[in-house]
């Protein structure tokens, strides 16, 4: 099934609207309204990434992100910085 990449767009633009909505009205920390709105932009984005590459071959410069705790992190910039050393 493939989405005209006009309309990923105008829902990732709605996702994006929605989102801003929802920040300005957080509720605290954790707030779920936030959350959802959060998963529904990474969502649409997706969508329209993909359906600009299978219309056209192309992606955006941007990219959706897991979760990373601080502490991965961290590891993951340590582990970057060892150096190999063979005997």
């Amino acid at each position: 099934m493939s989405i005209d990449p006009r309309v990923a767009l105008q829902s990732l633009t709605t996702a994006l609207e929605e989102h801003l909505i929802a920040a300005s009205a957080r509720r605290g920390e954790g707030d779920p309204t936030v959350e959802a709105a959060f998963f529904a932009v990474a969502d649409a984005f997706e969508v329209y990434d993909d359906s600009l590459y299978e219309a056209y071959g192309e992606v955006t410069p941007l990219e959706v992100i897991d979760d990373v705790d601080d502490d991965d992190e961290e590891e993951a910039e340590e582990d970057e910085d060892l150096e190999i050393v063979e005997d």
